[in-house]
């Protein structure tokens, strides 16, 4: 069952949260979504959850100013997002896990650069503000280095979930992504697009796979392999826009913002 609310007039925020199997973090995730300022669309996507989500959203649904959307079977966070954005109203978009491993508190960090016009993309950085080294940082140092090299940019987070751009914007993405290839995808059209890209530093509280997270290292390797796939992306009235492999075709430069170009370790 899919459900949609009107509104009288476009919010300033979409908030879209992807959710498989999260019944013990949803409720406490919601309640921060809900006190975070600026008006908002709520828009929750159970991807085909089997540990009592379904449950937990209907009384939710019932209960708090959200939308809920249904996908019978697990299609993935890529899938969810997709789904949400068809029907999304907000002016903005974030994409908001449903993990609490990041805090809606600073949604303000995130927006005000796009509210502000000093920005035309805004990515989470949970390693701007901290020098703690760990396996995962590693991986993501990695991704950051095939962003600069494929696209030019220079980034300290590429795989934070926590990314914000206008809502049109994002549509003209034409996403394709199924599962955690969001975050390479939409990194690498906005790198296509030349948007200006500034980084914030946001609170990160990680869990472990006991926890429920659900990334694994192939996620990784998928990541690297979406980064080059769209290498060649331009945007087209066409509904898929894969490109073919062109090795003459020159990459733009693309403007760093000034929070990019202050470039912190993982991407030097």
């Amino acid at each position: 069952m899919t459900h949609t609310r009107s509104h009288d007039s476009a919010p300033t925020l979409t908030v879209i949260i992807p959710v498989f199997n999260e019944v013990r973090t949803l409720e406490a995730v919601l309640r921060q979504v809900l006190l975070a300022p600026y008006e908002k669309q709520v828009l929750i996507v159970d991807d085909g959850s089997t540990d009592g989500t379904i449950g937990l959203l209907e009384r939710l649904e019932s209960a708090q100013p959200v939308d809920v959307l249904r996908h019978v079977e697990n299609r993935g966070k890529g899938a969810a997002i997709r789904t949400a954005l068809a029907v999304a109203t907000g002016r903005f978009t974030i994409i908001q896990d449903a993990d609490r491993e990041l805090s809606p508190a600073d949604y303000p960090r995130l927006i005000e650069p796009l509210l502000a016009g000093n920005a035309g993309f805004v990515i989470g950085s949970r390693f701007l503000e901290s020098r703690k080294r760990s396996l995962s940082r590693t991986g993501v140092s990695f991704l950051n280095r095939c962003v600069r090299l494929l696209y030019g940019v220079r980034l300290t987070d590429e795989a934070c979930g926590y990314k914000v751009l206008p809502t049109a914007t994002l549509r003209t993405m034409d996403l394709q992504c199924e599962r955690f290839e969001f975050c390479p995808e939409v990194v690498a059209k906005a790198c296509r697009l030349g948007l200006r890209i500034t980084e914030v530093p946001v609170r990160y509280h990680p869990r472990s796979t006991a926890d429920g997270k659900k990334l694994r290292y192939r996620d990784g390797i998928k990541a690297m392999a979406t980064l080059w796939r769209w290498r060649h992306w331009t945007p087209g009235p066409s509904p898929t826009r894969s490109e073919e492999d062109n090795d003459s075709e020159d990459h733009p430069t693309v403007g760093l913002s000034p929070c990019c170009a202050a470039e912190s370790l993982d991407s030097a």
